[in-house]
């Protein structure tokens, strides 16, 4: 398993790990209401369910708020939900890939379109970036989850593609289509660890060198369109080299 380049991704970020709490869950109880109101409430019939209820507890989000989510999206709150990808060039002819649930698209596109034109990007038509990116599963756990060697013997035998470990954790990728399968096998073999996170993403074939004044103006359109109440993740195929990653974070 080879380790693929380390791209700027908004979730491995400074800024996206900063982000307040209020939000993050604001997110994670959109995906559980919307879960619940496509599959049913009972997470074990429900496999999408079953992933957004697994993240929310993995970000230590209270029960009552699990509850209340699962509750809404019976309750009929839900219906007007669309999921919608759009994808656009930033700064530096950077790929990037908005994902937003919305319950009024006429907004969402208007606000993240102005978002790419007024801070030096431009809003693509369908295909025009997600072409240069596969759509895996990754299933993330922190570093004290297992030894390097362990996490690779592990997701090996739980049929992962790959697995890339660096400060931020270990990061095990599958095909979207055995997610769930990888995720159960590495829980069984993981005992006593959870994982942070369990999703299909975006990720990257090749990446963009930035630099300078340009990853500048990346990281700012990347922080505006993070802010949109109707953005629910955020992907780009940005390549930044540890000085400079040292002197954003700085």
């Amino acid at each position: 398993m080879a380790g693929h380049s380390k791209w700027a991704n908004i979730q491995h970020r400074k800024g996206a790990q900063d982000k307040k709490r209020a939000v993050l869950f604001s997110r994670l109880s959109k995906e559980i209401t919307i879960a619940s109101k496509l599959g049913g409430p009972d997470p074990d019939g429900n496999p999408r369910l079953r992933l957004a209820i697994q993240n929310a507890r993995a970000q230590s989000m209270p029960k009552d708020n699990i509850k209340r989510a699962v509750d809404k999206g019976q309750g009929g709150a839900g219906d007007d939900y669309a999921e919608i990808r759009y994808e656009g060039f930033g700064p530096g002819g950077v790929g990037i890939i908005v994902e937003a649930s919305t319950d009024n698209k006429n907004r969402a596109a208007s606000e993240i379109r102005t978002t790419f034109s007024k801070n030096g990007g431009n809003l693509g038509e369908t295909g025009s970036v997600s072409f240069g990116f596969e759509n895996v599963g990754e299933i993330q756990y922190d570093l004290a989850a297992a030894t390097e060697d362990e996490i690779l013997d592990a997701a090996l035998e739980a049929g992962a593609n790959d697995v890339v470990t660096d400060e931020d954790g270990h990061s095990i990728f599958t095909d979207r289509e055995t997610l769930m399968e990888v995720a159960s096998a590495l829980d069984i073999a993981l005992e006593g660890h959870q994982a942070k996170s369990t999703k299909l993403i975006w990720k990257p074939s090749n990446t963009v060198p930035v630099s300078g004044e340009t990853a500048d103006k990346l990281m700012n359109l990347l922080d505006l369109l993070d802010e949109l109440d109707d953005v629910q993740s955020l992907y780009d195929n940005s390549e930044l080299s540890a000085e400079e990653m040292e002197r954003l974070a700085g």
